[in-house]
């Protein structure tokens, strides 16, 4: 094992295999479309609830996502790496 910096290379395995490149590809795909799904439903909720004010969903949802920082820890910590 070689180590560069933050970055650990297994010299052991071969690291551009076909393998791991589409495990990696199909993982990132499914994300993306999992989030395009999400993002569409979320709009379809904007329209039925908000009836398209997309200033009062906006501001809802900046209150939703700190409520969901905070509310685990107590504390708003996972705000600090922005």
């Amino acid at each position: 094992m070689i180590v560069l910096g933050f970055m650990y290379y297994n010299t052991d395995m071969d690291i551009l295999n076909i393998k791991y490149i589409t495990k990696g590809l199909t993982v990132a795909i499914g994300i993306i479309i999992i989030w395009r799904g999400v993002w569409i439903l979320l709009d379809l909720l904007d329209d039925f609830i908000f009836g398209g004010n997309h200033i009062v969903s906006a501001i809802g949802g900046i209150i939703v996502g700190i409520l969901m920082l905070y509310l685990p820890d107590k504390n708003l910590k996972a705000l600090e790496r922005l």
